[in-house]
């Protein structure tokens, strides 16, 4: 019997990498080993809509057990690998059983990073990445809301602020506290950082930029209550949400000795340094052919990975070279994101921003690297074009809502 395609990890890219071997002719078995108690589910809502009470509990279900058997797919769930043979292709789970691989596919995501500061660890010190995350901090927030307790939330990113802005609509008393001089500093043009911060504001959240926490005030059961910044000022919390960033689920890996740097690195084909193993997702650090890494945690990514780490094991060359694209709802403000601006020295802004409906152009000389677009689809839809056709509009056709990008594609 041939041995199975292991998956470790029953998320978005697991779950593609599974689906894609099937769809690509694979007829061996496929084994899903995921460590939560739950089958695979959508992340993305977690933020938002499940976490303001506004979805079932069966929207979240990516698949059903039942679909992935229908495809031979089996799931195993609170299911922990604990080490890899890479000799003996055989994974280790947590009751000390083995289980044999033909290809071994990583796709083992990432955890929060945790607040390394005095009452880090309190009770009531929450972060956000699972299902069960979120329903402790919805649970934390219900609290919160019958003893009118405020919430506080450290970082001032995207997890951070779609917290705040789902605590606010639920009618939370919040904070924001970001280290950095502006939000999203590491993704976003200024202005547009200066926008989010004003759209907050707006909606009643109090932010404080450059900020310097020095301990998580608890009571005598360890329940935090507040923060004490360096300066001494104290903020108080019923309920602390931690957003600071995420690092690679790599330790099984580095373990098993494969190379890892920032994440699992493999090339533009899900490749790893071991031929019989792939891996995909946010666990993952992609060499580009400069020679750099390109970390990327986002659904499409995870999404197209999958595929890439598929045809990998079949044999097949499948490299993803699309423009990375994500998004992010705070309010009723849609954010999409296309191409990456990293290195961007100017802007152009196509719309009004005043109205709530534009898109910020990221130019590095006269190349077009990436575009944010609130509450303008199109506009997005239309980047992403151009940026996979390698055009770019120059600033003043970009910012000029009258000239019709779409012209330049159809040379």
């Amino acid at each position: 019997m041939t041995h199975p395609i292991l998956i470790i990890g029953a998320g978005q890219a697991g779950v593609q990498t599974a689906e894609a071997l099937r769809a690509g002719g694979f007829e061996g078995p496929i084994t899903l080993l995921g460590d939560e108690p739950h089958g695979p589910y959508h992340r993305p809502p977690l933020s938002k809509a499940w976490l303001a009470g506004e979805m079932e509990a069966v929207q979240l279900v990516m698949r059903a057990p039942e679909m992935l058997a229908r495809k031979n797919i089996e799931l195993r769930t609170d299911c922990q690998v604990t080490a890899i043979d890479r000799a003996a292709k055989s994974v280790t789970l947590r009751d000390g059983s083995t289980l044999p691989y033909s290809g071994l596919v990583l796709a083992t995501g990432s955890t929060p990073r945790t607040l390394p500061l005095p009452g880090g660890n309190a009770q009531g010190v929450l972060a956000l990445r699972s299902r069960d995350d979120a329903s402790a901090i919805a649970e934390r927030m219900a609290t919160c809301i019958e003893r009118q307790l405020p919430l506080v939330v450290i970082g001032g990113g995207f997890i951070g602020l779609e917290v705040a802005a789902t605590a606010r609509k639920k009618g939370l008393t919040v904070t924001v506290l970001e280290a950095a001089p502006r939000l999203l500093g590491r993704v976003l043009a200024p202005m547009l950082s200066d926008w989010y911060a004003e759209l907050h504001r707006s909606h009643g959240v109090q932010l404080v930029l450059g900020a310097q926490i020095a301990e998580i005030i608890t009571d005598h059961e360890g329940q935090a209550t507040g923060v004490r910044m360096a300066d001494g000022t104290l903020y108080p919390a019923g309920l602390v949400v931690v957003g600071i960033g995420v690092n690679a689920n790599d330790k099984l890996a580095r373990a098993a000795g494969l190379t890892c740097e920032r994440g699992i690195v493999v090339d533009a084909c899900g490749r790893t340094s071991d031929t019989s193993i792939v891996a995909a997702g946010d666990c993952t650090a992609r060499r580009l052919s400069d020679g750099s890494l390109l970390r990327l945690e986002s659904v499409q990514n995870a999404t197209e990975q999958g595929k890439s780490a598929a045809a990998a094991l079949l044999g097949q060359e499948r490299p993803f070279t699309a423009t990375p694209w994500f998004w992010s709802d705070q309010y009723d403000k849609k954010l999409q994101m296309a191409g990456l601006s990293m290195g961007a020295d100017h802007w152009a802004v196509r719309g009004d921003i005043a109205s709530g409906s534009f898109t910020v152009y990221h130019y590095k000389g006269d190349q077009l690297l990436a575009a944010d677009s609130i509450n303008a689809s199109k506009d997005h839809l239309q980047v992403r074009k151009l940026l996979d056709a390698g055009v770019s509009p120059t600033p003043q056709q970009a910012g000029d809502a009258g000239f019709d990008l779409n012209s330049l594609l159809a040379k």
